[in-house]
C-alpha cells in the first residue's frame, strides 16, 4: 500500500515552526536550526563526496535558511570539506552572530559582504559544488539585489546545486512560475516537502528529524521512516512511500 506524503503551504510551514517552538513543543530555535543544518551537510556529502567535490560554497541569506547554512557549513568542515560562506547581508540577530563565530573558530573562510557580486564571481571559480541556503519558505517575489545578480551567477557557473528546503527564487507554493529561480540537482526539503516543489525533477530527500508523532498526526504529514541514526531519507519522485 502507498500513501502519499504530505506538502506544505508558507501558513502551513510556518504553523508547524510555531507549534514546535511553543511551549507545548518545547523546541528551541537553535535545536531545529542545527538539526536541520546537520541534515543538508549530511545530504551534500551524501551525493557530492568529498574527494570529488572538496570545496563546497555555501551561499546564505540574513533569515533562518542562512542560519541552517551557517550550521551546514560547520559539519561540512567537521566532515573533511573546505567550505566558503558567502553571506553578503549577515543575520543581525545573536544566534547568526554565533553561528558565524563557530565557522569561524573551525578555521571555515566567510567572503567580506559586499553590494555587489564580484566575491561571489571569483569563489565560484574556486568551487566544486554549491549549497543553496539564501531563500526560504517565507520569499516572495521580486528577488532584490544583491540576490538579483546572485542566482543567474550561480545558475551561469554549470556547478551541480543543493538547495535547502525551497530552491532560492522560487514561490513556497508556485514553485519557479517567475522563471527567475535556481533549478537545483538536489533538494533537501525541511520538515516536510513544499507545495511548490511537487514537480521537481532532481534528487530530492528530506531532513529535519525533529517532527514529533503529534504533529506528524495532526497534520496528516504522513511522513517517511528515516534509516536507522540518518538524519535524511531520500523520497521517491511520485511522492509517495510503501507502508
Amino acid at each position: 500500500m502507498s500513501k502519499s506524503i504530505g506538502y506544505l503551504t508558507a501558513k502551513l510551514a510556518q504553523q508547524i515552526d510555531e507549534e514546535l517552538m511553543s511551549t507545548a513543543g518545547a523546541f528551541s530555535l537553535d535545536q531545529l536550526m542545527e538539526l536541520a543544518g546537520l541534515a543538508c551537510a549530511q545530504t551534500l556529502e551524501r551525493v557530492y563526496k568529498k574527494e570529488k567535490y572538496p570545496r563546497v560554497l555555501v551561499c546564505c541569506g540574513p533569515g533562518n535558511q542562512g542560519g541552517d547554512g551557517l550550521v551546514a557549513a560547520r559539519h561540512l568542515g567537521m566532515f573533511g570539506y573546505q567550505p566558503t560562506i558567502w553571506m553578503p547581508k549577515p543575520g543581525s540577530k545573536d544566534i547568526y552572530k554565533r553561528l558565524q563565530a563557530q565557522c569561524t573558530n573551525m578555521k571555515i573562510s566567510t567572503l567580506p559582504p559586499s553590494s555587489d557580486v564580484s566575491t561571489l564571481r571569483d569563489a565560484l571559480a574556486r568551487s566544486d559544488v554549491i549549497l543553496d541556503a539564501i531563500f526560504g519558505f517565507s520569499f516572495k517575489p521580486p528577488v532584490r539585489p544583491p540576490f538579483d545578480e546572485a542566482l543567474p551567477l550561480l545558475t551561469k557557473s554549470g556547478l551541480p546545486i543543493v538547495s535547502v528546503d525551497i530552491p532560492s527564487g522560487w514561490d513556497v507554493e508556485k514553485g519557479n512560475a517567475e522563471g527567475v529561480g535556481l533549478n537545483p540537482d538536489v533538494l533537501i526539503s525541511l520538515t516536510a516537502p513544499k507545495e511548490g516543489v511537487r514537480e521537481f525533477q532532481g534528487r530530492h530527500l528530506l531532513g529535519g528529524r525533529f517532527v514529533t508523532k503529534a504533529l506528524e498526526e495532526k497534520f496528516s504529514l504522513n511522513l517517511p521512516e528515516y534509516p536507522g541514526s540518518d538524519q535524511i531519507v531520500e523520497l521517491p519522485r511520485d511522492g509517495s512511500q510503501k507502508l
